[in-house]
């Protein structure tokens, strides 16, 4: 099944070792609250403000999910510590997109995904499905990846902060947008499906985009 999602708004960020200049403070008043949120949680607040998305649907992706938290949970278990309640509580797949939902009351539903290097690609189907309902959704990625010693095992990443937002509705219009292998490099491929549709929908009239499902 073909499904055509228009391109209602599109956002990204990139940071070769973090993503600079965000606006939580202005975007998460409360210090208590801005205090708590993770990288990934800044990082989808900014997006979501970028995109001017308010309320409804959202679907979540990353590979790696709160991997800076992870490190420092495995850190405490190498070095016979006590584990953090906070870094546990924050160790979850859906920890970044829960804050979000919190920080803007929306209670709607919400759904992580995390399948690899295809995750971008999941993201988009279960959009595209659960676009069937005519409402509009938003789909989000991110990668936060800047750990302790990360360029031991990195080659191939250039940017170890980076997240993706796509604001879309399901559409009868035309596709003028298709992907089918996407050459992004140096950023992580978990996010790179989403990455090109932001990157290209901005060069085009009226995107729209053809989800196969």
């Amino acid at each position: 099944m073909i499904v055509n999602l228009e391109v209602l708004s599109s956002a990204f960020l990139l940071g070769k070792k973090s993503v600079e200049n965000l606006h939580t403070k202005e975007l998460v008043p409360k210090m208590i609250l801005r205090r708590r949120l993770t990288r990934g949680a800044k990082i989808l607040v900014e997006l979501q403000n970028m995109v001017d998305f308010k309320d409804g649907r959202v679907i979540c992706g990353s590979a790696y999910g709160e991997l800076r938290v992870t490190a420092k949970i495995l850190e405490s278990i190498k070095d016979k510590q006590a584990i953090s309640p906070t870094d546990f509580q924050n160790s979850v797949y859906n920890t970044a997109v829960s804050y979000l939902s919190i920080l803007s009351k929306n209670q709607n539903e919400i759904a992580t995904l995390s399948c690899g290097d295809n995750t971008a690609r999941s993201v988009l189907k279960m959009g595209a499905v659960k676009a069937l309902d005519e409402d509009e959704i938003l789909l989000v990625c991110f990668e936060t990846i800047n750990i302790e010693n990360i360029e031991q095992i990195n080659s191939c990443i250039d940017f170890l902060e980076s997240g993706v937002a796509l604001k879309v509705r399901v559409t009868d219009k035309k596709a003028n947008i298709k992907v089918e292998k996407c050459e992004t490099k140096g950023i992580p491929k978990s996010i790179s499906e989403l990455l090109y549709v932001a990157q290209i929908e901005k060069t085009i009239e009226n995107p729209v985009l053809e989800v196969l499902v």
